[in-house]
């Protein structure tokens, strides 16, 4: 939206200066795009006068001139044919840029003789493209400003011009006495009323109107009049002027009425010339396949429904959009009809997009017109035109009826303070919404007509708060709940999240944020791929259920890489995992996933594949981060997308899993194009205990007094026990006194027969009350086979 600064003063008398009208629009939401300021760059020329004009010693087509300037007695040479003595001119001197030329002046030299400066001519000054001879003014003084002289004399070439950006909910912005209303009401001026014209009918119209039934939903209400007898021609100067400063090009007295309105009251109207519309005019769907060519003389073909108008002999305009060829104004218009008509703009947006139509017209009307202002725009609009253009004009035709808009919400002052944050006083408050239209009953506020987009009292708030301006708000604290130190904003479960990012990055892990979405062939491998996980709407076929584990996510991830050169990788990603589609169908999971190698050669040429021991040291270390006790059980029997002897589970008792770590299974990497090694590693960090105290602080350090004691163990077992049923058995047998056990040697064949093994363990035991004695040794150990026969079967080797 483009306007004037005479424009806008037309309807606000204000002393503000451009620089302050154009940060109060950016503050009230009608953001500046630019300002075009003429004066700025015309601020260095001055008035001179030619004292002498002589021809130059060595050109003929040269003078040389004797200017008087503000700096004294200046000589000039010129070229142009009227440079002659006694002529006021505009002089540019030495140091000035002229953006005509995009030079910056300089003291020359011409065929021998110096220059000081030089006399200008229109389009050097960007002021037209005349450029037959230098300008002549009729009058002003020696050392004037030349911007002043224009202020005086042809104010219009110095009129700065500001562009705004309208947000579709500010229809109302799109008319300069709208936005003067929103600087009004900021205080920055004095809204002049509107005049309301009447002209009297002189005679009954003779174009009838109807709206047909199929466009009755299109079209709300259209008003028309006859105007006989007119003069169409250029229109005058200042009107030229406004149009030519908005990018606008003068047309015609008739057309360049219908721009002044559109954009001076967001009022868009269109002129038929009466005498090539054929009977009355009817508003109603265009057929598929019918034709129009515009005012713009391009041919548009309907696709149907569109809402057009048509006399008897077809289609003559679309709708709020663009009027006909055929019954286009010229300059032979003697009778015209003018119209002004309230359209349905979502049904102007559709037929817009379709044709590939933007004027003026449609996108006002597709936002939304002030409905209540529909026949006096025709009166206003019908008196311009006789104004300039001259004739009679025959009383109006309306068909359908204005929308009725009126509507009211109530103003609760406290509520404004409230949500604002401002101490608002209710006396400003009120006139704030008076300013801009808003008429108040008690404590109700009715909406004015050009508002659509003022549907509740949330709509009244922020009218106050945008005129009282935000930049207005300070700081403030909020108030505590309650007196010391406050209670962790974190819950122990983000708080438990947010170590376990920190500890696995420090590992070396680079952190990876997946979609939560993968296909159902990934989702199967992992025990999901069920209807209870399937998106109805999924954006693609990759992307059809929800993740039952966040290992497809990061093994996709790492067959990217892969698939560009990178094959040693550590990838984690810490998010939720999904059984089904309802709440509380999903768990948090910390997942890790190593592949490749675990660093570059060494000098000789040679480095280490990374295994499940890697996988289980880093999954540890995260499990400790985030509070899991130091003693943990490594079970068997993972899911299957796990390597079935290469992979155990962190638990707590046979139900209670805290994690899974080991190797990926082959046919897991084949499916997702990885290439291993591939270890990894799957927390459950919900599935950890909570500390029983809920401090922050840590518990006191205990450090043992007494002497440790450890005793080996040989067991005889049948070769297909698992050497961790062993250690899990012998552990068992005093949580409390054995510290730890561990497999040091395995012996198979020789004297222990066909099928069976021996398994050495060392147990490790810690006294806390008293250093054991032999007895309490031998109690113990008497256990630790007992336990160790029940599990496994197995006997002491002798």
């Amino acid at each position: 939206m483009k306007f004037t600064l005479s424009w806008l003063k037309d309807h606000l008398d204000t002393t503000a200066s451009v620089a302050e009208i154009t940060e109060a629009l950016t503050d009230l939401g009608l953001e500046v795009e630019g300002v075009e300021n003429p004066a700025e760059r015309l601020s260095a020329f001055t008035i001179g006068k030619v004292l002498k004009a002589e021809k130059h010693p060595d050109a003929d087509k040269l003078k040389l001139c004797m200017v008087q300037t503000d700096a004294g007695e200046t000589q000039i040479i010129c070229g142009a044919p009227n440079a002659r003595e006694g002529i006021t001119v505009v002089v540019a001197k030495p140091g000035d840029y002229v953006p005509g030329i995009d030079t910056t002046l300089s003291v020359g030299k011409i065929r021998g003789v110096e220059s000081h400066g030089m006399m200008c001519s229109e389009r050097e000054l960007e002021l037209s493209d005349e450029h037959d001879g230098i300008i002549e003014l009729t009058s002003g003084e020696v050392g004037q400003r030349f911007t002043d002289w224009l202020a005086q004399n042809d104010p219009a070439k110095v009129d700065p011009v500001i562009e705004i950006a309208i947000t579709p909910n500010r229809q109302d912005a799109l008319g300069v006495h709208g936005i003067a209303r929103d600087l009004a009401a900021r205080g920055l001026g004095t809204l002049k009323p509107l005049k309301a014209e009447q002209v009297a009918g002189a005679f009954p119209c003779p174009v009838s109107v109807t709206i047909e039934d199929d466009a009755k939903d299109g079209c709300h209400v259209f008003a028309g009049r006859l105007i006989r007898g007119v003069k169409n021609g250029p229109s005058p100067k200042w009107l030229q002027d406004r149009l030519r400063a908005i990018g606008l090009r003068p047309i015609s007295a008739l057309v360049d009425v219908t721009n002044f309105f559109t954009h001076d009251r967001n009022r868009p109207l269109h002129v038929f010339d009466a005498d090539k519309v054929t009977g009355g005019l009817r508003i109603h769907r265009a057929p598929e396949g019918a034709t129009l060519t515009g005012l713009d003389e391009k041919e548009y073909a309907f696709h149907g429904g569109e809402v057009v108008i048509s006399d008897d002999s077809g289609i003559e305009s679309i709708a709020g959009i663009m009027g006909g060829l055929a019954t286009g104004c010229t300059e032979e218009t003697v009778n015209v009809f003018l119209e002004a008509a309230v359209w349905d703009h979502v049904q102007i947006a559709h037929a817009g997009r379709g044709l590939k139509i933007n004027s003026d017209a449609r996108y006002r009307n597709e936002r939304g017109i002030d409905p209540a202002y529909n026949r006096q725009a025709v009166e206003d609009a019908a008196a311009m035109i006789i104004a300039l253009c001259g004739g009679e004009a025959s009383e109006v035709t309306v068909a359908g009826e204005a929308p009725d808009t009126d509507r009211a919400y109530k103003l609760d002052p406290a509520r404004v303070i409230s949500l604002v944050g401002m101490e608002i006083p209710e006396a400003e408050q009120r006139a704030t919404l008076e300013a801009l239209g808003f008429r108040l009953d008690g404590d109700m506020a009715h909406v004015p007509s050009w508002r659509p987009d003022v549907m509740g009292e949330a709509d009244l708030v922020e009218e106050v708060a945008r005129i009282a301006s935000l930049t207005k708000l300070q700081g403030k604290p909020m108030p505590r709940a309650r007196a010391g130190v406050p209670k962790p904003i974190l819950s122990p479960m983000q708080r438990r999240e947010q170590a376990a990012r920190r500890t696995t990055a420090a590992l070396g892990y680079n952190e990876c944020v997946t979609y939560s979405f993968i296909d159902a062939e990934a989702a199967a491998l992992f025990g999901g791929g069920d209807d209870a996980t399937m998106l109805a709407n999924p954006i693609s076929s990759e992307m059809s259920h929800m993740r039952p584990d966040l290992l497809p996510g990061l093994l996709r991830a790492a067959a990217r890489n892969q698939a560009r050169g990178f094959n040693d990788l550590a990838l984690f990603e810490v998010g939720h995992a999904f059984a089904g589609g309802e709440p509380g169908e999903q768990a948090l999971q910390i997942v890790g996933l190593l592949v490749g190698r675990t660093g570059p050669k060494d000098v000789h040429g040679g480095s280490r594949a990374v295994d499940l021991f890697d996988a289980k040291a880093d999954a540890e270390a995260v499990l400790a981060a985030i509070g899991a006790p130091a003693k943990m059980q490594i079970l068997r029997d993972g899911p299957a997308w796990w390597h079935p002897g290469r992979h155990g589970r962190f638990c707590l008792g046979p139900k209670k899993v805290l994690g899974i770590f080991g190797e990926l299974h082959p046919k897991v990497l084949r499916a997702l194009d990885v290439k291993g090694p591939a270890v990894a590693f799957t927390l459950f960090p919900e599935e950890v205990p909570l500390p029983r105290k809920a401090g922050s602080t840590r518990a006191a350090l205990t450090l043992a007094d007494l002497q440790p004691v450890e005793r080996d163990f040989a067991f005889v077992v049948d070769a297909g026990v698992q050497a961790l049923d062993v250690v899990n058995a012998a552990a068992g047998a005093d949580k409390a006194l054995i510290e730890s056990v561990r497999v040091f040697d395995e012996f198979i064949g020789g004297s222990l027969g066909e099928g069976k093994k021996s398994l050495a363990v060392t147990v490790r035991m810690q006294p806390v009350e008293k250093t054991l004695t032999e007895k309490d040794i031998e109690a113990v150990a008497a256990k630790i086979v007992e336990k160790v026969g029940k599990a496994t079967g197995g006997t002491l080797r002798g």
